[in-house]
């Protein structure tokens, strides 16, 4: 199978396309003839070396996490798909090896769930890492309740977009902080954007003086410290990128693979309540440009590699 992969840590240049042997399936695994593999901060951080706390790595590992295609054949254990299925997922495993920038792809049952028809390939392999980040942060971690104000850092980003949506769907009044080039599109989305920069508390403190009742961070740094003071009493604070906001009375928010909240999020978008943007495509042969474009950040929506016919 054609892949991409590296076989040491590094920068964009350690990332090789050519010929893997196929992946092995495994009883508990459904091998995925991928379509479409999205792009995620998470793909340039470990093929840098910063997950080494979190997963090993065997090399050459196979980059990527994202993964939308129909399934091949099923792991003899594995009674939740059959060949043909259409499926998207967000494929963690607690080692990197076999990774979703493949023709071929062996995920754990755990990680997938159905596709929704009328969703693209594209589209499908976008919303499963940031979707489910957004989802768990949004509605397990924040618990956003109709009525409340919430606010997103990075508001146009891959998670942010998805973030805004939940909150919305579940009945808030939502301000997303975000370069002002995106305002407009927020403004679409039914959010109240403001700019980046030094004051953002008290930019935000003109559109909600008695405060905001969540904050999800996708930003660190200045951002973090700014929403700390923005929190009614009792508001709720979770980051996507900073683990020391437990510090602050915060969560950290990690996401993880979840059926349920995928096939979640896939009638959400089924529904119409839950838009996918895809700004821009790849052919897997340019996974490094695309990571290197990502890498350097204000990328609005998912960046995403096609794969295959």
């Amino acid at each position: 199978m054609k892949a991409v992969h590296y076989r040491r840590f590094g920068g964009p240049e350690v990332l090789e396309f050519d010929e893997l042997p196929d992946p092995t399936l495994g009883p508990h695994g459904v091998l995925v003839r991928t379509r479409a593999a999205g792009v995620n901060p998470l793909d340039w951080k470990a093929r840098e070396g910063l997950l080494a706390s979190l997963a090993d790595a065997v090399f050459p590992v196979v980059g990527g996490f994202d993964v939308a295609g129909t399934v091949e054949r099923v792991g003899v254990s594995v009674t939740e798909f059959a060949p043909g299925d259409e499926v998207m997922g967000y494929v963690w495993q607690d080692v990197l090896r076999s990774g979703t920038f493949a023709e071929l792809v062996v995920a754990p049952v755990r990680t997938l769930a159905r596709k929704p028809a009328d969703l693209s390939w594209e589209a499908a392999a976008a919303l499963p890492l940031a979707g489910l980040a957004a989802y768990q942060s949004v509605v397990h971690r924040l618990r956003v309740r109709a009525g409340e104000t919430v606010l997103v850092h990075a508001a146009a980003g891959g998670v942010g977009l998805f973030a805004v949506q939940l909150a919305r769907w579940r009945g808030a009044r939502v301000i997303g902080t975000a370069s002002e080039h995106n305002h407009d599109f927020l403004r679409g989305l039914g959010v109240q954007p403001v700019a980046y920069g030094s004051a953002l508390a008290e930019r935000v403190r003109q559109l909600a003086p008695d405060g905001v009742d969540a904050v999800l961070d996708a930003v660190g740094r200045r951002a973090l410290r700014a929403s700390r003071e923005l929190l009614r009493p009792a508001g709720r604070l979770a980051s996507l990128v900073e683990p020391k906001v437990t510090e602050l009375g915060g969560s950290y928010v990690f996401a993880r693979p979840d059926a349920a909240d995928l096939a979640a999020l896939g009638r959400l978008a089924e529904e119409k309540r839950l838009a996918v943007e895809v700004a821009r495509t790849y052919p897997l042969e340019q996974a490094a440009e695309a990571q290197q474009l990502l890498r350097e950040g204000h990328t609005r929506g998912k960046l995403v590699l096609s794969v295959g016919a």
